[in-house]
C-alpha cells in the first residue's frame, strides 16, 4: 500500500540556527533545536498501529514534537530516499535488512554510533550491521507453528520434523518468502552439525538435507493466509520457520495453533532501523532511534509487536526461556546468493 511522496517530499523541516545539540548526563540525546518540531519516519504498513499509538504517544510527549509515520514496503522507502537524495524528507527508516544493504550501497544512510545513540551499546552485537549502518530493534522471531489438536505436546526440535510421522502434514514457506530461508539454513546445520553461524554458508548441505523432507510436505506456500488456513483446520500439523507476528495474534484469538520454541533455537527476522543521510531533524532522528533501541520501549511494545528484543536488558517475550539460542542470518550473504537459491528451490523442491 504505497503512499505517495510528492507532497511530503516538498515538506521542509527548518534547521536550527547555529545552536549545537548535546547529550544529557543520562546519555539520552538532548533536542535543543527549537525549530525541529516534526520528524517523518518511513516503515512497514503493519507497524502503523504501534508507531502511531504507543510509540508516538511516548516519544511526542517526551520530546515535544510530532511523529509522522508513512507505512509502506521497504523497497518503496528505498525508492523515496533515492528520488529525494538531494533533499530528503524522511529522517528515519525502518526496513528489512536486505533493503538496508541496498541503501548502504547507494550512500543513503548515516552511520550509527554509541556516542550518538547510547542504547546501541546495549544492543546485541549480532543486531548491529555493517559497522553500525543500521541496527535491529524488535524482531519478529521464527519458531515452529503447530496445530494444538493434532500435536498437543507441540514440537520440541527442528530435527523432529524429518520423522515419517509427519508425512504429508508439513507446510513450508517458499524461499521467495523471507521466513523460508531459516528452514534451508537449519537443514544445513542438521546435515553438517556445524553451528548456524557456519552452517548458513554451506547451502549445498542445506539442499541435500531439506530434500529429505519432501515426503512430509503437504504444500509449499508463497501466500501466508492460505497456509495458515490449512494449519488451523488441522489438515497441516506444523509450519516450520513461521513468524511470531503471524502466529501469536491468532493464538490470542483462541485459534488452535501455537508457536513452539525448538531446542536448537529461534531465528530473528531482519527488522532494521536507520538514520537517513542528510535527512531533516537529525537530532530528533538520533533520539527516536535511541528510544526504539531502549529496553524500556522494547518491553513496552512486545505485547503489540510479538517480537524479540535486541536490547540485552529487555526481557524475552512470554514463553521464550531466557537461555534460548537466538539465531541470525548473514543478510549480505543472503542478498548475494538468494536469486540462485530460489531458482534451485523451485526446481528441486517441486511437489
Amino acid at each position: 500500500m504505497p503512499i505517495g511522496h510528492n507532497k511530503l517530499s516538498r515538506r521542509r523541516v527548518l534547521a536550527g540556527s547555529g545552536v549545537a545539540a548535546g547529550m544529557a548526563l543520562t546519555g539520552v540525546p538532548v533536542i535543543v533545536r527549537a525549530q525541529e518540531k516534526e520528524i517523518v519516519v518511513g516503515g512497514a504498513a503493519s507497524m502503523a498501529s504501534w508507531m502511531n499509538g504507543t510509540f508516538a504517544s511516548a516519544f511526542q510527549d517526551k520530546y515535544k514534537c510530532k511523529v509522522t509515520f508513512e507505512g509502506t514496503r521497504s523497497l518503496v522507502n528505498l525508492e523515496k530516499m533515492q528520488k529525494n537524495k538531494d533533499k530528503q524528507y524522511l529522517s528515519v527508516v525502518l526496513m528489512d535488512d536486505p533493503v538496508m544493504i541496498l541503501a548502504v550501497q547507494e550512500g543513503l544512510l548515516e552511520k550509527l554510533t554509541p556516542a550518538a545513540i547510547p542504547n546501541l551499546a546495549k544492543t546485541r552485537p549480532a543486531a548491529i550491521h555493517m559497522d553500525g549502518m543500521w541496527a535491529n530493534y524488535l524482531q519478529p522471531w521464527q519458531g515452529i507453528a503447530t496445530n494444538t489438536k493434532a500435536l498437543p505436546a507441540g514440537v520440541a526440535t527442528w530435527a523432529e520434523l524429518y520423522d515419517a510421522k509427519y508425512k504429508g502434514r508439513l507446510v513450508l514457506p517458499s524461499l521467495q518468502n523471507t521466513e523460508g530461508l531459516a528452514n534451508l539454513v537449519m537443514a544445513a546445520h542438521l546435515e553438517t552439525g556445524k553451528p548456524i553461524a557456519e552452517a548458513q554458508f554451506d547451502i549445498e548441505a542445506g539442499f541435500k538435507k531439506i530434500k529429505m523432507l519432501k515426503p512430509n510436505i503437504l504444500t509449499i506456500y508463497t501466500q501466508i493466509p492460505q497456509a495458515f488456513n490449512l494449519l488451523e483446520q488441522g489438515e497441516a500439523w506444523a509450519i516450520p520457520s513461521a513468524f511470531s507476528s503471524v502466529v501469536v495474534p491468532r493464538e490470542k484469538e483462541k485459534a488452535p495453533i501455537k508457536m513452539n520454541v525448538p531446542k536448537e533455537g529461534i531465528f530473528v527476522g531482519p527488522a532494521g532501523i536507520a538514520m537517513v543521510k542528510n535527512g531533516p531533524a537529525p537530532e530528533l532522528a538520533k533520539a527516536l532511534i535511541n528510544e526504539l533501541l531502549s529496553a524500556e520501549m522494547q518491553a513496552k511494545l512486545q505485547p503489540e509487536t510479538y517480537a524479540f528484543p535486541s536490547n540485552i536488558d529487555a526481557p524475552p517475550p512470554p514463553g521464550i526461556p531466557a537461555d534460548t539460542k537466538v539465531l541470525s542470518l548473514d543478510w549480505q550473504f543472503v542478498a548475494k546468493e538468494r536469486e540462485g537459491w530460489v531458482k534451485r528451490w523451485d526446481r528441486e523442491m517441486a511437489i
